[in-house]
């Protein structure tokens, strides 16, 4: 989306302070007219499936509103956001305080939406900050733009990924991608980014993709992904490369017959080389990682109990990465608030409203059927596609948990997660432990990338591009014209066959 300057009209933040009212008011009367079944005596919310409207409503918007009226969308998204999250955080606190947690706390709704008021301040913080560090630094590929060159940024960027995050290496590799292909720049040169560097590459470790970093926390050993993951990260980054080669060689050849017919042919390629400023930022880059362990090292180490510690932590990096950056490597990288101001104001909403998508799931999956590797993989990676796949992924280990009869919750699960991967056969499934968190990590990581919204790094890149002037798909333009071609055919469903069907004989 681009920044409008000047332009007329009641928007900005005192509009969004009075959609945010509204939706709590709203909120309100909701929670007076529809209060659920209890799941369990003297427990959680059984939440219906009716209370997800407010996230599939703010899905819509964002697919549909560009094509009604762009204008009125550009200036009017965070009212959406905060009209309709403003919804489920009131009628969560106001509606469902009355109901217990699994652990037995009361205040069911306050303590949920408390809950996701600190993921989206972790995730935030996490995603600001790694983009504001890595404005700072400066990568300058010189010569002419190729397939070969470009296969070899992506694939960098997908090894990278498992040790900065796909947040960080989107961060760091989009400026210099789209810099080095500014000539003859296209939509599918930024989706496959998407695509690889932004989501397939990340499977390898818990740094690489967040659904990974919540197993970790929840006691999947750090070492579980790089030894179980490494086939079929190594299969999916593969075809995806291959496939892009394919598209850029054709791109390219035809960029120079339009060059060659337009009588500006193009100069003899210079030898690549690249050029690296801004050394420093890359220890407020370490600083911004070391944020993401930083709670858990304070409780083992310290003894303290301070939940978002990291996550001030790696805001005072991005602060002082931004103070004390190099103002030209600034400007060469064209940087500027507004991507990351885009992702900031539309997940508020999207982080409040599927609260109840992700309730029902958790409360639902496995009355759902989803009981084998093959019905993890899709389910989990169908709602990995549009809701935010971390979360998604910790409601599916849950559901995981409860086929073998283990009491789950988010404060409790580490605890049984080392029992649960040895089981041979969980429950009545008649599969392994293994098997199963293969399927959700894959479909939960992999799937991701079907949408703008699926991984945090997604919008953040489609942000960049844009304010970079490249024509971006639309929210479903994006589905149909690259992801089901692209990534859902010769990518995910290759990777079920082998890895579920023949492996498994599922």
């Amino acid at each position: 989306m681009s920044e409008h300057h000047g332009s007329k009209g009641f928007h900005g933040p005192k509009c969004w302070a009075l959609t945010l009212l509204a939706g709590l008011a709203v909120g309100i009367v909701l929670s007076m007219a529809v209060t659920p079944p209890l799941a369990l005596e003297k427990g959680p919310p059984n939440v219906g499936a009716m209370l997800s409207i407010p996230f599939a409503a703010l899905l819509l918007s964002i697919a549909l509103m560009p094509f009604i009226n762009l204008h009125f969308w550009e200036h009017h998204f965070p009212d959406f956001a905060f009209f309709l999250g403003g919804i489920m955080i009131s009628y969560y606190i106001f509606g469902l305080s009355g109901f217990k947690t699994l652990e037995g706390h009361e205040g069911y709704g306050l303590h949920r939406m408390q809950h996701v008021g600190m993921e989206y301040f972790q995730f935030i913080a996490l995603v600001g900050s790694l983009y504001i560090v890595t404005g700072g630094i400066h990568i300058e590929i010189k010569g002419a733009s190729s397939p070969k060159l470009n296969v070899a940024i992506l694939a960098t960027g997908a090894v990278i990924a498992n040790i900065i995050g796909t947040t960080g290496a989107a961060a760091l590799l989009i400026r210099a991608y789209i810099k080095v292909n500014k000539e003859r720049i296209q939509a599918f040169h930024v989706v496959l980014f998407i695509f690889l560097v932004a989501n397939c590459g990340g499977c390898l470790t818990p740094i690489g993709d967040p659904p990974l970093f919540l197993g970790y926390l929840q006691g999947v050993p750090f070492e579980w992904t790089l030894i179980h993951c490494v086939e079929a990260w190594a299969l999916a980054n593969l075809v995806l490369l291959t496939v892009f080669f394919v598209m850029d060689t054709k791109a390219l050849k035809k960029f120079k017959q339009e060059r060659e017919e337009a009588g500006e042919p193009l100069p003899p390629p210079e030898k690549n080389q690249i050029k690296l400023s801004g050394w420093a930022n890359f220890g407020w880059l370490a600083v911004v990682l070391l944020g993401v362990f930083f709670d858990q090292i304070l409780e083992d180490v310290a003894h303290v109990h301070f939940h978002g510690a990291g996550a001030f932590l790696q805001i005072f990096a991005a602060v002082a990465a931004y103070k004390l950056a190099n103002p030209k490597n600034l400007k060469a990288n064209e940087f500027s608030f507004g991507p990351i101001k885009e992702v900031g104001l539309i997940f508020v909403g999207l982080f409040a409203t599927m609260v109840p998508a992700l309730d029902y799931l958790g409360n639902n999956a496995a009355s759902l059927g989803v009981n084998s590797p093959t019905k993890f993989y899709w389910a989990s990676g169908a709602l990995s596609s549009f809701l935010d796949n971390a979360p998604t992924y910790l409601n599916f280990l849950q559901a995981a948990h409860g086929l073998a009869g283990l009491q789950m919750g988010l404060e409790n699960i580490g605890g049984q997660t080392h029992e649960w991967l040895n089981l041979e056969h969980v429950g009545t499934t008649g599969y392994a432990a293994k098997d199963i968190l293969l399927a959700i990590s894959l479909g939960s990581v992999f799937f991701g990338a079907n949408t703008y919204i699926g991984n945090a790094p997604n919008f953040m890149v489609k942000a960049i591009a844009e304010t970079s002037g490249v024509k971006m798909p639309s929210f479903f333009g994006y589905i149909i014209r690259y992801s089901i071609p692209f990534l859902i055919i010769p990518v995910l469903t290759v990777v079920w066959s082998i890895f579920f069907v023949f492996n498994l004989g599922i």
